[in-house]
């Protein structure tokens, strides 16, 4: 396909793509390639106008009165009901709130609470730090243990000690998808519960934690759900589970009667009991219409889409790219990546920062790889073609080679 493939041909690709058209739901700048929506979604075009009344409308003129005209109470689980056809779970499955690091500690004190005979928390050795640090919290907490394993043995390392494994589904690094079914289902051979973090899943790849069998799962709104800086995130707990699994963080909201005001807990139950204090509300209607943009958009269409735009960007690096020093981080088959691509390069950092100068914003993650991410709900075919034509002229010239490209800050 890359052979003699032109921007031409980029171009037509997009125009016989019926998600093309979703690009304008979004305020995109003029000039810029945004190929960091695995960071940072896009701003939603109604983001602002819907803020506003809420601000203006609801907390302005209708003052308290919005917890039950407005329905702010219920917005946690009218959010995880948007969420849920996203991941493969059903509507009472899934709640907004919190961060995804809150939520973490939430589900994985939760989870060794029910296997009291086991002492173990089993983690990726080199996952997303934040899942370690909450595994660690915990564990000392309680006089437990994390054992860590490399992403590829972690089956293999499930014993009958082992009360909880913890595993990103998509890797933040390599974009590495790991098998759900497959995975779950070995943890529960051996008798242990496992949490899947869903933060570079959600959105952009398939997700089916119903047919999974899975049991807890977290996510983030602000990457590919679009939900602006700081987003809620979300928690998934199976049904079979939501009335055994202790909440932990008992804040008023998880209360059966928050507003009867007791002085002694007593837990919800499903899924509000894993609510802990006041919904944030101008954020979750930041949140609102980000998972509205989903509305009508046929998800296998869109999950194929972005494994062609990943497909795209490798095969365009190494043609055009090809003895600059690039080095594939990613899994070259599609089924077995998230929707963002991974190179190595020595001078990553300067490259990616060359590259953000001249319009396209990608990222750079620690030693030595430059990450481009491809939302597919607003990412063009013509993008990846344009971004790797950058890429090319930014090597070719040299232009990372610039002193002030070399001082280490913080990359978008």
């Amino acid at each position: 396909m890359t052979a003699g493939f032109t921007r031409q041909d980029a171009l037509a690709l997009d125009a016989a793509s019926s998600l093309t058209a979703m690009r304008d739901r979004f305020a995109l700048p003029e000039g810029v390639i945004y190929l960091d929506g695995n960071s940072l979604g896009a701003l939603p075009r109604t983001t602002p106008a819907h803020l506003a009344q809420v601000v203006t409308g609801q907390w302005g003129r209708d003052l308290i009165t919005s917890w039950n005209r407005h329905d702010w109470i219920g917005l946690p689980t009218r959010l995880g009901g948007m969420i849920a056809p996203l991941v493969g779970a059903r509507a009472d499955e899934v709640i907004a709130c919190d961060s995804t690091s809150v939520n973490l500690f939430k589900l994985i004190a939760g989870a060794v609470a029910l296997r009291p005979d086991r002492r173990t928390i089993l983690i990726e050795a080199d996952g997303f730090p934040t899942d370690r640090y909450m595994a660690d919290a915990v564990a000392a907490l309680i006089g437990g243990a994390v054992r860590a394993a490399p992403r590829d043995a972690l089956a293999n390392q499930i014993d009958d000690d082992i009360a909880l494994v913890v595993v990103t589904h998509v890797d933040y690094r390599s974009g590495d998808r790991r098998d759900m079914a497959a995975l779950t289902a070995a943890a529960h051979r051996m008798g242990a519960l496992i949490l899947w973090d869903l933060s570079h899943s959600a959105g952009a790849v398939p997700v089916d934690l119903a047919g999974s069998d899975a049991d807890l799962a977290v996510g983030c709104g602000y990457k590919y759900l679009n939900g602006g800086p700081g987003a809620p995130a979300f928690l998934f707990v199976a049904r079979r589970l939501q009335d055994a699994l202790p909440s932990v963080l008992s804040g008023w909201m998880g209360h059966v009667q928050p507003f009867a005001f007791e002085q002694s807990y007593r837990p919800a139950t499903g899924l509000a009991r894993f609510l802990c204090g006041t919904p944030p509300i101008l954020a979750m209607a930041a949140l609102e219409q980000g998972l509205a943009q989903f509305d009508g958009v046929d998800l296998p269409n869109l999950f194929a889409k972005g494994e062609a735009l990943g497909d795209l960007f490798i095969r365009l690096m190494e043609a055009r790219c090809g003895g600059q020093g690039f080095t594939l981080s990613s899994p070259r088959e599609a089924r077995a990546r998230g929707s963002h691509v991974c190179f190595a390069h020595d001078h990553a950092y300067p490259i990616c920062r060359a590259l953000i100068e001249r319009g396209v914003i990608g990222d750079f993650r620690a030693p030595d790889l430059l990450r481009m991410g491809f939302a597919p709900l607003y990412t063009r075919f013509v993008d990846v073609w344009d971004a790797v034509e950058i890429i090319r002229e930014v090597m070719t010239g040299r232009a990372w080679e610039d002193e002030r490209l070399q001082q280490r800050e913080a990359v978008t």
